[in-house]
């Protein structure tokens, strides 16, 4: 497993890093055992990772502390977060008090390496900013948790209006972004600003339905080309990337989804959520592998240059 350290924080973390959420929540929103998912977090132990990323609202972070409970806690980072949003209206800074030591007890642990504040919103981010962030600079103090963190609502805001609010201010340690092959909006929005402050950045959305479903991915290109958002001769209508497999530069559309991003400038862990241990160690293959061939990097940003309408869901 490749490694890096995330931004200023000095955390050193692991290029994948495990996300309970997401469609599958370790595969419990399939139908799977919590002993299953457990096993699912062993198994990314078992392939080098060290970062592990839940939240309050996706209900996982009791079995994600449970996979982790016999690990020597220096060697492994925790993230998890929780929303503005409490009971129907925006949590007051005492009641998000009581939801990090919340965190703290179902993940069974004494701190939290990371907290964020979960899927911000633009309407939300002046509150979040000036009632919650005081929260977490206190919590930091106490060493509740050690780094501050945000992350944006990438599917409602695939223009990342959240974030052009966020990089005016200096107390985000970590943030975490959407971004994949079909919107590369982030690059200039946020990768490179806060790769300049040092600010720790993790990738969700590398891969989702429309990167790892043919069918999916054939009438989202074919919606673009539509609206003239894309030009419908840059590519195959019925197989609008196989380009990446035929022309040697990937075993998979999925795998070159992995690639494309894990060489991103400014990326540092690339998120991939998962039930399946055989799924878990494809990804893993895949984010260890080198970059993809240039001229098949500069295609896909040409070909998906200007898009920032979609996430890929």
């Amino acid at each position: 497993m490749d490694f890096t350290t995330l931004g200023r924080t000095g955390l050193r973390v692991s290029r994948l890093g495990l996300g309970a959420g997401g469609h599958s929540r370790l595969g419990l929103s399939y139908g799977r055992s919590e002993v299953d998912a457990e096993a699912v977090v062993r198994a990314a132990l078992d392939l080098g990772v060290n970062f592990f990323d839940t939240a309050e609202g996706y209900r996982t972070e009791e079995v994600v502390g449970r996979g982790l409970r016999d690990v020597p806690r220096h060697q492994i980072v925790i993230s998890t977060k929780a929303g503005v949003g409490w009971q129907e209206r925006r949590s007051t800074p005492d009641e998000y008090r009581n939801r990090i030591d919340a965190c703290l007890e179902r993940l069974q642990t004494d701190y939290i390496d990371i907290f964020h504040i979960h899927g911000a919103r633009v309407e939300d981010y002046d509150y979040a900013r000036d009632a919650l962030v005081p929260v977490l600079k206190d919590s930091q103090r106490q060493g509740k948790i050690r780094f501050v963190g945000v992350t944006e609502a990438f599917g409602p805001d695939p223009t990342h209006e959240m974030l052009k609010l966020a990089v005016r201010d200096d107390c985000w340690d970590v943030v975490m972004v959407g971004f994949n092959i079909l919107n590369q909006s982030a690059r200039e929005i946020a990768l490179k600003p806060y790769l300049e402050r040092s600010v720790g950045m993790l990738c969700m959305f590398a891969v989702r339905r429309a990167l790892s479903h043919p069918a999916a991915l054939s009438d989202l290109m074919s919606k673009l080309a539509a609206e003239g958002l894309i030009d419908p001769k840059s590519f195959n209508p019925e197989d609008p990337l196989g380009f990446l497999v035929k022309e040697g530069g990937a075993s998979s559309v999925t795998e070159a989804a992995y690639r494309f991003c894990r060489w991103e400038p400014g990326l540092d862990v690339i998120l991939t959520g998962t039930g399946s241990i055989d799924h878990l160690r494809e990804n893993a293959r895949a984010i260890n592998l080198p970059p993809l061939p240039t001229e098949i990097v500069d295609r896909l940003r040409a070909m998906f240059r200007g898009i920032d309408s979609v996430s890929g869901n």
